[in-house]
């Protein structure tokens, strides 16, 4: 960036004041601030200075520094730190400021450059023969996808093309700047797609939000069935919802019972064995 320094000395007025209206502003933006914080106003009242005279003078510096109380030196380096302050007279209808930053380069803005060279001057910051027109090149300006664009002070102009920035140029020469519109200049809407939307067109089913209408509550006495979703599908008799109560295995009991009776049947029939006598006499 290059070093950015005040106008020369014959370009300076000797003094500045605000106008009825900006006085008025000034006491209301200085009030804005707790006791001891007014310096807070100082980028404020520099940029109310600049919309009343075009620029930022000497003399406006001197008189915001004694407004706020401050050194002349720090309201200097708010006016010289930030490139929004222009430091040197500048068209009196309209001062140019073209987005060179790569969206912008891409899309044609060094034909713009190029208009602007030859309807102004051939340096910027240079005013043309009458005093009404000035341009320079800027960084990003925050609307790429519209690029190329220009901000003429506080409006930006876009999708402009070297024959539609002439005729802007020649509309605020001739003083009604006021009429050219804003924004696109190809009849788009804002930033959206050129020549309407291009996608989400299908149908759609909406999203219901908190905003929409809640569906109809479900008439007294109709029956809702529980939702099983959570509960796992279980098959074993145990889980069947149509008996009263729990399924046992009779079948399989009785059989174990017969078997008892069985095999006691049988120990009864059976015959005891009786331990034969030895005879007299064996050992």
């Amino acid at each position: 960036m290059s070093v950015r320094r005040l106008a020369e000395d014959q370009f300076q007025p000797a003094t500045f004041a605000f106008n009825a209206e900006n006085t008025a502003f000034e006491a209301a933006t200085i009030a804005k601030y707790p006791e001891g914080r007014q310096q807070s106003a100082v980028i404020p009242l520099l940029m109310r200075a600049q919309e009343q005279d075009g620029w930022v003078t000497k003399a406006t510096i001197e008189y915001i520094a004694e407004k706020l109380s401050m050194p002349y030196i720090r309201v200097l380096e708010v006016a010289t730190f930030y490139t929004q302050f222009q430091l040197k007279p500048v068209g009196t209808r309209a001062h140019i400021q073209v987005c060179g930053t790569t969206p912008c380069m891409l899309r044609g803005s060094d034909e713009l450059i190029k208009v602007c060279q030859n309807k102004i001057h051939h340096d910027p910051f240079h005013l043309n023969a009458e005093g009404t027109l000035s341009w320079e090149e800027v960084e990003c300006q925050g609307a790429c996808v519209n690029a190329p664009m220009v901000i003429i002070f506080k409006d930006a102009y876009e999708d402009l093309t070297p024959e539609r920035l002439e005729q802007i140029i020649d509309e605020f020469e001739a003083g009604k700047g006021a009429d050219v519109p804003v924004g696109p200049q190809n009849g788009r809407h804002l930033s959206a797609p050129e020549g309407g939307a291009l996608t989400l067109l299908d149908d759609i089913k909406p999203v219901r939000t908190n905003l929409d209408p809640k569906p109809e509550p479900v008439a007294e006495g109709a029956s809702v069935p529980p939702a099983d979703a959570a509960h796992p599908k279980d098959t074993a008799p145990e889980a069947d919802k149509s008996l009263k109560t729990p399924v046992t295995a009779p079948a399989a009991s009785a059989s174990n019972d017969k078997a008892a009776e069985k095999d006691a049947a049988a120990a009864e029939d059976k015959p005891k064995r009786t331990r034969k006598a030895k005879p007299e006499g064996e050992a």
